[in-house]
């Protein structure tokens, strides 16, 4: 039987990595992203791409990353958006749902059968947006009060950005808890349904999929937690020092994806 600590990249049949700060990193391809994707294509492994951010579609993330230097098919792309799009179908088909969100989430709601209204929702589902607004926040706390359920695409608290850190989904989903005492459902990274439903979409399993990120506390402990072989990566927030904070340990650490890609 295969165990996880006999796992190298060469046994890997699918991959699953994270974008902002492992394959991209301000807008720019990180060094060896490119050649990784490549080689991927060039040897037929099933991969994809997974970003907790739920601002975009597919779409519009392949052309942000061609824009990057990276070709990256709409179908190899896997966002917080579209997996909480395929969990709330399972729970309830044909649902109805008070969205705080972009195109991504709408779009990946609107594909998966979901109405989306303010009249009596069974679910408020926030994500992403630049545009919070206080009516809208307004709106989903007394929607939550009235028996709507709460989900979040994801948990980060603030995202990137040249000024400097942005509130996130995070953040504002506090706002909410504090205001109905109902904490959200959070589909995105960390938790291992994200991945789950990445590998489902590939048609992957864990004792034979990898997880890269650049993240201890979202892509490998969700990683880790999954079954997965994980792969920490030093291009993006995790310094070589910051292993030492976490109970936990990748199964390998890299300076960059550009070292893998000898391993394979």
């Amino acid at each position: 039987m295969t165990t996880e600590t006999h796992r190298s990249p060469a046994d890997i049949e699918c991959w699953l990595t994270d974008m902002d700060g492992v394959l991209v990193h301000e807008n720019q391809a990180v060094p060896g992203a490119a050649e990784l994707i490549q080689r991927w294509v060039d040897t037929s492994k099933r991969f994809l791409v997974l970003t907790n951010n739920s601002i975009y579609t597919p779409r519009d993330l392949a052309a942000r990353l061609a824009a990057s230097g990276l070709s990256v098919p709409e179908e190899n792309l896997w966002t917080s958006a579209l997996a909480t799009a395929q969990f709330l179908k399972a729970q309830l088909p044909g649902g109805r749902a008070f969205v705080i969100g972009e195109a991504g989430l709408t779009t990946a709601l609107h594909e998966a059968g979901f109405i989306l209204t303010d009249q009596q929702p069974d679910y408020v589902v926030l994500g992403e947006t630049r545009t919070y607004s206080f009516e809208a926040i307004t709106q989903a706390i007394r929607l939550i009060g009235a028996g709507a359920r709460f989900i979040a695409t994801n948990p980060d608290a603030t995202g990137p950005s040249p000024e400097g850190p942005l509130p996130a989904t995070g953040a504002i989903a506090a706002l909410i808890t504090k205001a109905t005492n109902r904490e959200p459902y959070v589909v995105g990274k960390p938790n291992p349904m994200m991945f789950r439903s990445a590998m489902n979409r590939i048609q992957a399993h864990s004792e034979t999929t990898a997880m890269i990120g650049d993240r201890m506390d979202t892509d490998i402990i969700a990683g880790m937690e999954a079954g997965l072989h994980t792969v920490l990566v030093f291009t993006g927030i995790t310094t070589p020092a910051d292993i030492e904070s976490f109970p936990f340990r990748p199964d390998q650490a890299l300076g960059s994806v550009a070292d893998l890609i000898e391993q394979l």
